[in-house]
């Protein structure tokens, strides 16, 4: 069976770092697409970055140039490098995966993915 597992969360202040990976188990190949997405109390889920396995990437506007998503093809385990984090960003971060490939356009859509992590809390906050 399938699990995603989510590690990294955690508190830090404004202008902090954290790096969230993910480690899938119970795959027998390499998910041709990978995602990480961000739900706050009270607001829909929303896509972050996302990573195929032909390298294209694509994040929402307001991480663009903060955060950085990779992948370890061998591993089969995902990260995403978070810096200069805001309160904004506080949030619960959830990875997910398809086993085929999504079209760019829609990569930061949650209802694209199958597969779901429980999720890690992070929190921003002076």
């Amino acid at each position: 069976q399938v699990q995603l597992v989510e590690s990294g969360g955690g508190s830090v202040q404004p202008g902090g770092s954290l790096r969230l990976s993910c480690g899938p188990s119970g795959y027998t190949y390499s998910p041709a697409t990978m995602g990480w997405f961000r739900q706050a109390p009270g607001k829909e889920r929303e896509g972050v970055a996302a990573i195929r396995r032909d390298g294209t990437t694509t994040y929402r506007d307001s991480v663009k140039g903060r955060f950085t998503i990779s992948k370890d093809n061998v591993a089969n385990t995902l990260y995403l490098q978070m810096n200069s984090l805001s309160p904004e960003d506080t949030a619960k971060y959830y990875c997910a995966v398809n086993e085929r490939y999504i079209p760019k356009s829609r990569l930061l859509q949650p209802w694209e993915y199958n597969d779901w992590g429980q999720g890690t809390q992070v929190t921003v906050s002076s």
